[in-house]
C-alpha cells in the first residue's frame, strides 16, 4: 500500500500517547463526578446511550466490512471503511461523554446468573475500551504510512479487541437500558 502520510514515528508516538491519555483521563474524570454541568437539552438524556449503541453497531459493521475487504485484497475499501470506523468512534466518544456527563449512574436491575453475565461483559468491555485506543491509532498510523507488514502484525490484535469492544458496547446498552430512569 502506498503511504498517505509521512512516517515520523517519534511524533506519531507522542500524539498517539497524548491523545490516548487525555481521552482516558476525561472518561475517568466523568466517572469521578467532579464535573457538574447542568443538562441543557429538553430531550431524554438516555437518547445519548441509544446513539452510542447505534454508533457502536455501525463501527462493528465497518470492522466486518474492512476485514472482508482486506481478505479480498480490496485495500481502498478497507482503508476507507476503517477510517469511517475511526470517525464513528470519535462521534461515539462525544456521545458517550455527553451521556455520562449528564445521566449519572444507572444500577443494573437483573439478578442471578444474568447479573454475573452482565458484569463480566461490562468489566471486560471497560478494560478493553481503556486499552484499545492507542492500538487503534498505531494500527491506523502503520497503515497510513504504508508499513503493510507492521500494520498487519498489530492489526491481528487490534481488530478482534476493537470488534469485541464495539459489540459488547451494544450488548451492555441492551442489558442496562430497561433500568434507565
Amino acid at each position: 500500500m502506498q503511504a498517505i502520510i509521512n512516517k515520523n514515528d517519534r511524533r506519531a508516538r507522542f500524539w498517539i500517547i497524548l491523545v490516548s491519555v487525555i481521552i482516558f483521563a476525561a472518561v475517568v474524570l466523568l466517572d469521578s463526578k467532579v464535573l457538574k454541568i447542568p443538562y441543557p437539552f429538553s430531550f431524554d438524556v438516555h437518547q445519548f446511550a441509544l446513539a452510542n449503541a447505534i454508533i457502536n453497531s455501525l463501527v462493528s459493521l465497518c470492522l466486518i466490512i474492512a476485514l472482508v475487504a482486506i481478505k479480498q485484497k480490496n485495500i481502498n475499501l478497507h482503508k476507507n471503511v476503517v477510517l469511517l470506523a475511526i470517525i464513528l468512534s470519535v462521534l461515539f466518544l462525544v456521545s458517550y461523554i455527553c451521556h455520562h456527563l449528564w445521566a449519572g449512574d444507572t444500577k443494573y436491575g437483573g439478578a442471578g446468573v444474568i447479573k454475573l453475565v452482565y458484569y463480566f461483559i461490562l468489566i471486560t468491555h471497560i478494560i478493553l475500551a481503556a486499552v484499545i485506543l492507542p492500538f487503534i491509532l498505531f494500527t491506523a498510523y502503520r497503515g497510513l504510512t504504508g508499513e503493510s507488514d507492521r500494520h498487519r502484525k498489530i492489526a491481528k490484535y487490534t481488530w478482534p479487541l476493537w470488534f469485541y469492544v464495539s459489540v459488547t458496547g451494544v450488548v451492555v446498552y441492551l442489558m442496562i437500558s430497561p433500568y434507565y430512569s
